[in-house]
């Protein structure tokens, strides 16, 4: 009995779903041939063909789906092919495909054979008399979580598996009592109860049926008694209800699973975007992300990328400054500490080299070919690269974490010692080679930056707009930027400012000191809390933005930095180096950072204080 859904004015398409367990050779030919025979009936599906048998389910014309079934039952192994039918309005499939498979339906058991013995079949008129009368037995879901989800016998037990791979296992967890009682265990097409039924009396289920032909006989021969909901079907049409009309259900994009007509009213719900099942408010889509970046950094750092061996090209840009110097005269002047005679060695023996095409919009890669000349001119815009030989870096630390993340910027906790560009020995264990790593193809912009030696809150812009609108603020001292640091020594007063001009270029060791003829330099100090170590935790806040002032301001007065290697005690200076990981860290840490959003809101974002900062 075919039992007819609402047609309106367009041609009513038919839905056929059928399948047989038996023995087939000649697959290939098999598959060619029927792929001809559909096409040439203008229908479109599936047809899976493996030696165990067949499994299709296609629609189209009246005509097309008569003939394709002739043509199939001329095979005398396929001559009792008995296909469920349903209407529908429309093609719910968008080609037509022939597959091999290892099976037709996946269950990962080859002893298992339905072709040869199966389970007892129980009709559906029967099965609805048994309910009807209120036999005591256990009807058993063999389908999927999501199939469940909408549609089922009423007070039947399913398996909470997410695949049918997953039933071998699932039916361990059955209580013991089932094994000697009936069991009914039913599913879209009957086609998964045909290896399910032997398995589970293999497995001690001495009284196991299978509803013949699925729900969807069961539907077309006895309609919704004992159901609750609708049947998933493996079509555009998504779900049925039981006198098989295609329902509102649908399912989602993004994550395909079953979203029914109430719940398409939700807010979670966006067509195409997210539904119920999938839906993260945007706090928890932000810890999901900061989750994957997390996993993402650890992958770009384990092990560190400059612990391989590699050639580093460091680049060397020609300023405006420099326009009409020599090759030598511009190196000299953007590194004067590596000495004429070294540059023109390097020059000499092709260290220094055209850059790389494609580095930057506006490079210019120079022409001739190596090795360069160290008279030739210079043009500003021009790049060059410094070869430098395979060497493994210097370690750093790698505990960098996202601690913010949109479309425009991404906030950052440094941690230290880590370098932001690529500078002296580092070249690849930067932050800015690990972000590029982490966000490739992207190349996030650094708009500001931390001492190699400090820790903290730094943020990055996405966007080349972004970056000049953040740079800005920076410029203009518009940006709030609040520091702790653990120093030696207690301040007599609770809270102090000190306005002190520094050098522009660092002297011996790469120190910069206070110079009166400098630019002008200003910072305030606030004693958070004395300790009894002789040491003091103080917060400080730069009203300027010169390079290394709390430092220095601290060591002016006084009260330098614990774990500086650069302002020591007594006003000695040290040298300005990187610190090695298992070294005393430096106790300055940047740990809020306050400024404007692209669109204009205020945002502040802090960072958790290190151990030497819990005092």
């Amino acid at each position: 009995m075919l039992i007819m859904t609402d047609i309106t004015a367009e041609p009513a398409i038919i839905n056929i779903s059928c399948y047989k367990f038996v023995a087939l050779d000649n697959l290939s030919e098999r598959r060619d041939a029927i792929r001809a025979a559909a096409n040439q009936c203008d229908l479109r599906g599936t047809v899976l063909l493996s030696s165990e048998g067949i499994n299709l389910f296609v629609a189209g014309s009246r005509q097309g789906i008569d003939s394709f079934v002739a043509f199939l039952r001329a095979d005398p192994l396929l001559c009792d092919l008995q296909p469920k039918e349903s209407l529908n309005a429309y093609q719910p499939f968008n080609r037509m495909l022939v597959k091999i498979k290892r099976e037709i339906i996946a269950f990962g058991h080859d002893d298992v054979q339905p072709g040869i013995r199966t389970s007892p079949k129980l009709a559906a008129a029967e099965l609805r008399r048994w309910l009807d009368e209120g036999r005591p037995i256990h009807l058993l879901d063999t389908r999927n979580d999501y199939e469940v989800q909408i549609g089922t016998f009423r007070n039947a037990v399913h398996l909470d598996i997410d695949h049918f791979r997953e039933f071998p296992e699932a039916i361990q967890r059955l209580p013991q009592s089932m094994r000697d009682e009936p069991v009914v265990m039913f599913c879209t097409g009957g086609i998964r109860c045909e290896k399910a039924g032997p398995w589970m009396e293999s497995a001690g289920f001495r009284n196991v049926y299978q509803l013949d032909g699925g729900i969807l006989k069961y539907f077309e021969e006895v309609g919704g008694a004992h159901w609750d909901g609708e049947c998933f079907v493996f079509d555009q049409r998504v779900a049925v209800d039981p006198q098989l009309r295609e329902t509102g259900t649908t399912q989602c994009y993004i994550c395909q699973a079953v979203v029914t007509l109430e719940q398409q009213q939700l807010p979670e719900y966006v067509a195409g975007r997210s539904c119920p099942a999938c839906y993260r408010s945007p706090a928890q889509q932000q810890q999901l992300l900061l989750v994957q970046r997390a996993e993402q950094i650890a992958a770009a750092t384990q092990p560190l990328p400059g612990s391989r061996a590699e050639q580093n090209r460091r680049p060397l840009n020609v300023p405006q400054r420099c326009a009409g110097m020599t090759l030598l005269d511009f190196l000299l002047n953007l590194h004067p500490q590596t000495g004429r005679e070294e540059w023109q060695r390097r020059i000499s023996s092709s260290e220094v080299v055209p850059a790389e095409p494609g580095r930057g919009r506006r490079a210019r890669r120079v022409p001739e070919a190596v090795p360069l000349s160290a008279d030739r001119m210079v043009r500003e815009g021009e790049r060059f690269d410094l070869l430098e030989p395979h060497v493994v870096e210097p370690a750093v630390a790698a505990s960098l974490q996202v601690l913010y993340e949109d479309a425009e910027l991404i906030v950052i906790n440094k941690p230290a010692p880590l370098p932001v560009h690529a500078c002296g020995r580092f070249h690849r264990n930067t932050l800015r080679h690990i972000l590029n790593l982490v966000y490739f193809p992207e190349r996030p912009h650094v708009v500001h930056r931390l001492d190699a030696n400090t820790s903290g809150v730094m943020v990055l812009a996405r966007r080349k707009r972004t970056a000049t609108l953040l740079a800005k603020q920076f410029e203009q001292r518009e940006v709030q930027k609040t520091y702790v640091a653990r120093i030696s020594g207690h301040p007599p007063a609770d809270s102090f400012r000190c306005q002190l001009s520094l050098g522009a270029e660092p002297g011996p060791g790469g120190v910069r000191l206070p110079d009166r003829e400098g630019a002008e330099a200003e910072t305030v100090f606030t004693v958070l809390k004395r300790l009894p170590d002789g040491t003091s935790l103080v917060e400080a806040v730069p009203v300027t933005g010169r390079t290394g002032q709390i430092r220095v301001h601290l060591w002016a007065l006084g009260y330098p930095i614990c774990g500086d290697p650069a302002y020591l005690p007594n006003g000695i200076t040290g040298e300005n180096r990187t610190l090695d990981p298992a070294e005393p860290s430096l106790c300055l840490h940047a740990c809020s950072l306050q400024f404007r959003g692209p669109a204009g809101e205020l945002l502040t974002f802090a960072a958790v204080l290190p151990a030497w900062a819990q005092g």
